[in-house]
């Protein structure tokens, strides 16, 4: 996809959208000097093009009970553990989000416990597939 497909009226939609993508596309209209329907086309155009992949919600989880944030980076034992790791991850409802990186480690991941017990409980699972390494979030920044 070409940058000269997507022009600054696009962006600054865009960049509102991040922001808040409850907005109403009137409202969005409002910011950017354009109509709600031509605010609408170009969302639509967006996603067609693949620039907009799909919208999401922010939340609380400490709200939810889910008071341990972990960020843990793992080390398989094998090249062959790979598959039935990546079914772990997937089984497991606890991880949030999962990454193959390179540089330190196989695998990033971001889970959330309501316990330390239950975090220690998903790492007991994980020590099947590897080792790992725990960062514990102590206050967000950004």
């Amino acid at each position: 996809m070409s940058q000269a497909l997507i022009d600054e009226t696009d962006l600054l939609i865009l960049r509102q959208l991040i922001q808040d993508s409850t907005l109403s596309h009137k409202e969005i209209g409002r910011t950017v000097h354009m109509t709600g329907q031509a605010v609408g086309a170009r969302i639509r155009r967006m996603r067609e093009l693949g620039v907009i992949t799909g919208y999401s919600v922010g939340w609380n989880p400490e709200k939810l009970g889910l008071h341990v944030h972990a960020l843990i980076t793992v080390f398989l034992n094998s090249g062959g553990a790979h598959r039935t790791f990546l079914q772990f991850v997937e089984a497991e409802e606890e991880i949030e989000e999962a990454y193959r990186v390179s540089g330190e480690g196989c695998y990033w991941m971001r889970a959330r416990t309501q316990s330390p017990q239950r975090l220690n409980e998903l790492l007991d699972r994980l020590l099947k597939y590897g080792n790992y390494k725990v960062s514990l979030d102590i206050g967000r920044i950004k």
